[in-house]
């Protein structure tokens, strides 16, 4: 016996306000992407990609990571009113009426899936919740490529419809409510946006409602994502702190030595894959002059162990371009003030256009490669 089926009355469940919206999604989603990737590359490059990141310019990263939450949260807006637009295909009877229409279902059950996923586990980091067993980075990271794939795919099956509906002109009624379904979509975007946005893009920091970061209210002024306490760091293990330098000439070098010597001071964004970054002042000494102490080759790459008794990022690999910029620095100082205990202290590093959980903290060994 056939099920009966809700009906579905309203105009605009239809290809042309699917193809409208989706436009805007896709392009949300492709920048999702690329940025996605970009930040992925600069946390884990492959091997042979290490050589050739950028350290230039040095509000890269901020930027790149800045897109990409921003076109992320507009996405889900977008997948919103996207799923609002097909759902009464979800109710078709029956559910598949040859295998090229199974396989069809099939593709944008996986593409709705995945982009599902995708999107609000990525809201769900920005937050620092994490209520899954799995890697957050890995499991992301996949799922974008199968987004990415399932997307071309459907785009494939689907080239002949998008095609016909792409400016197909519909009649006065159906345009004009169109026309306002797209501008409150539009309008919601450009809301979300507006009010998150400001986290990582300064002129709009006052209007940062809905973000979950303000970076002007912090210690010292950059916010804190992973505290001493939790990386179980305290005043008694950096007390009587010395640093560690490996290489053909090995040597500790006490926080005091380390204030004795030629200090420099830059302004550099810091960015976290949250999605907030702020500019900073910082001061202390150039990574390049430590390992010229310890007589380290031209081209030498760089190993930086934490105090942090456990984490990720426990122990930073730093490219050789990194390790030479004249940017990069222990870190003794922010914004003019001694590192507060949550910011590092006693040292940290700072180097341009690298993630913020590259930015070691509670460095106690730098271990020439």
């Amino acid at each position: 016996m056939r099920p009966t089926l809700p009906q579905f009355r309203g105009r605009l469940h239809d290809p042309r306000t699917a193809v409208a919206i989706g436009r805007w999604l896709g392009a949300a989603i492709v920048v999702c992407f690329l940025t996605g990737l970009i930040s992925h590359v600069l946390q884990h490059p492959p091997g042979w990609m290490t050589g050739l990141l950028p350290t230039r310019p040095v509000w890269g990263y901020r930027l790149t990571q800045g897109l990409h939450v921003a076109s992320g949260l507009a996405a889900i807006v977008l997948v919103m009113a996207k799923l609002w637009t097909v759902y009464p295909r979800l109710f078709e009877w029956p559910p598949f009426r040859s295998l090229a229409h199974l396989v069809e279902r099939l593709t944008i059950a996986l593409l709705v899936a995945a982009t599902v996923f995708e999107l609000f586990t990525g809201l769900i980091n920005i937050l620092q919740w994490y209520p899954w067993p799995f890697s957050f980075t890995q499991a992301h990271f996949a799922v974008g490529w199968i987004v990415a794939g399932s997307l071309l795919l459907h785009l494939a099956v689907k080239a002949p419809l998008i095609r016909a509906h792409w400016r197909k002109k519909t009649s006065d009624v159906d345009a004009a409510d169109r026309r306002a379904l797209l501008a409150g979509v539009g309008a919601a975007v450009g809301v979300v946006t507006l009010t998150t946005a400001g986290q990582s893009f300064t002129p709009l920091r006052a209007f940062t409602l809905l973000a979950p970061r303000s970076p002007d209210l912090a210690t010292q002024g950059v916010p804190v994502n992973r505290t001493a306490a939790a990386a179980r760091v305290s005043h008694a293990s950096a007390d009587g702190w010395a640093l560690e330098v490996t290489g053909p000439r090995p040597y500790r070098i006490t926080l005091a030595e380390l204030n004795a010597l030629p200090q420099r001071r830059v302004r550099l964004p810091i960015a976290c894959v949250e999605g907030w970054s702020v500019n900073a002042w910082w001061s202390g000494v150039p990574i390049g002059d430590l390992l010229e102490r310890a007589g380290a080759p031209p081209g030498s790459a760089l190993r930086v162990t934490s105090l942090e008794a456990w984490g990720y990022y426990r122990v930073m690999e730093m490219p050789a371009q990194y390790a030479a910029d004249p940017q990069t620095l222990l870190a003794l100082r922010l914004n003019d003030e001694v590192l507060s205990l949550d910011h590092g202290y006693p040292a940290r590093i700072i180097a341009p256009n690298r993630p913020g959980v590259l930015q070691t903290k509670w460095v106690s060994r730098l271990e020439v490669r």
